[in-house]
Formats: structure tokens, C-alpha cells, sequence
């Protein structure tokens, strides 16, 4: 199984800070989508304090996106608000916790560079 979201929002709640959020105060739940139903989390941050739950409760912001995508977010491999600009993630209420969120997301995988040696002709 590859790392993906339960093991991106549980890593998140047991840091229980993070001081790229100093400024930040909000809930926001996630709503993710899956075959059989929707899984939801609630990340509430007070100025850097986090905690994570496993449910659907009260929030400033909700997130919805199939959970496959929500994956790829907390591996680096897509960018949060470039899906919600294609339509694949839709947030609703205080966005600039979806901005907040984005950040602690990791960076793309290093990019592999390739350098073709050029023969003479």
C-alpha cells in the first residue's frame, strides 16, 4: 500500500504543530470520495496548533475530491489548487484554508533529468 491520505492526516495530527500555520485559525473537513462511500476528516488549526479527526464535523471550509486525488496531493504529486482550477476538487466556504492546507503539502517528486549526448554529423 502506498502512502497516501489516513497516513498524511494521521502524521499531521501527531505533530500537533506546525509552524507553517502560525497565522492560521480555522476547521476544514475533507470530504474524500471513494467507490463505496465518502471518508471524512476534520483538520482544525489554531495558530499552529493542529489536531485531526476521523469524522465529519463542523468546518470553515470543506474539500471534496475523489480520495485517489487526495492522494496524489499528500505524495507531491499534484497541486491542490490546480485541481480545483480544472474542477477536480471543489472547496467550498474559507478557501484560504485550502491555500493553508496546500502549503504543508509536500513538493513534486525530483524531477529525473536526462541529457542525450549529441554525436557530431
Amino acid at each position: 500500500m502506498s502512502y497516501g491520505a489516513g497516513e498524511f492526516l494521521q502524521e499531521l495530527g501527531r505533530r500537533g504543530h506546525e509552524s507553517l500555520w502560525v497565522k492560521v485559525v480555522g476547521r476544514a473537513r475533507l470530504e474524500l470520495r471513494e467507490a463505496d462511500g465518502t471518508d471524512c476528516w476534520v483538520v482544525a488549526i489554531d495558530h499552529g496548533d493542529v489536531a485531526v479527526s476521523h469524522s465529519a464535523g463542523e468546518a470553515d471550509c470543506t474539500i471534496r475530491c475523489e480520495r485517489d486525488l487526495f492522494d496524489r496531493l499528500c505524495r507531491g504529486e499534484e497541486n491542490a489548487l490546480a485541481a480545483m482550477l480544472r474542477g477536480a476538487l471543489v472547496c467550498g466556504g474559507d478557501v484560504e484554508l485550502l491555500y493553508a492546507i496546500q502549503r504543508v503539502f509536500p513538493g513534486p517528486p525530483a524531477a529525473t533529468i536526462h541529457v542525450e549526448r549529441l554525436g557530431s554529423r
